[in-house]
């Protein structure tokens, strides 16, 4: 129910909150929906949500320490990517740190390595890795697991088909939604968020259902016990945080020793029944 209603509060947040940021022109889409000629949010909406299992191609970019990455490099574990572009002075920053608080809270309710961040500079012109190096900084981003890649056009171009990713030339420099995405462990588009703000449930509950999908896949104790942890994980709206909550499993494990007292009372009772009665001395 949580995550259905995160799923609500996204949507919403893609009809309210869809933000004209900025970019470089785009290539024949690989999507089910044609690429829109003009920019219009609703149809930049829909195009990105055909991308919904995409698999990302092995892109190469250069991060900000001047290393080559490549996004198969993320396979195994879930991958949250940020487009962004270093000359925007309002919406881009804003997106970029609040991603920051969602990803502060996703990694203190899940695990710091349980999940990557890829922020990629999509104007190409000017997001070298230099200057993906000073945005990080200036908009106070430290966290662990977290990348900004730099990238030639054709390979942003590419990634920005992948991910169903929309950007027009402007007057004020480019169009385009505030998109973050989430892909899984396979290198597929899962889930879309949309906007410079969401709840945390936004990101954290999808990230949260991919991690307990892939703990299904570890053997024995281990995986048990990442599924219970990842199923007692909930989201309080009054602390805006992720609690561990395992009062589901005591109430469980309290009502199954009830019931197993009740049963041996009754398999007693039924016992005592069947003896035949005493003969009279």
């Amino acid at each position: 129910m949580k995550s259905s209603a995160a799923g609500r509060s996204t949507l919403r947040a893609a009809t309210l909150a869809v933000l004209i940021l900025s970019s470089a022109g785009a290539g024949a889409a690989k999507n089910a929906l044609p690429e829109p000629d003009v920019f219009d949010p609703q149809a930049a909406i829909a195009y990105s949500q055909a991308a919904i299992g995409n698999r990302l191609g092995d892109h190469g970019f250069v991060a900000t320490d001047g290393q080559e990455v490549r996004l198969s490099e993320y396979r195994g574990k879930p991958l949250v990517v940020s487009l962004v572009f270093t000359a925007c002075a309002e919406s881009c920053p804003v997106v970029t740190e609040h991603l920051k608080d969602a990803v502060e809270e996703a990694q203190r309710a899940l695990g710091r390595d349980s999940f990557s961040i890829v922020t990629v500079g999509f104007d190409t012109r000017t997001d070298l890795p230099e200057r993906l190096s000073a945005y990080a900084k200036t908009h106070g981003v430290d966290l662990p697991n977290w990348r900004f890649l730099s990238g030639d056009s054709k390979t942003v171009d590419s990634l920005i088909r992948d991910l169903g990713f929309i950007r027009m030339s402007s007057p004020r420099g480019f169009d385009h939604i505030a998109q973050t995405s989430v892909i899984d462990a396979e290198g597929q588009v899962f889930q879309q968020v949309y906007g410079d703000s969401f709840d945390a449930p936004a990101l954290v509950d999808p990230l949260k259902a991919l991690m307990f999908k892939n703990s299904s896949l570890l053997p024995g104790l281990s995986g048990i016990v990442e599924r219970v942890r990842l199923f007692c994980t909930f989201y309080d709206p009054r602390s805006g945080r992720y609690e561990f909550d395992y009062s589901f499993f005591i109430a469980l494990t309290i009502g199954g020793l009830s019931l197993l007292g009740v049963g041996v009372i009754v398999i007693r009772m039924w016992v005592q029944s069947r003896k035949p009665p005493e003969s009279p001395a």
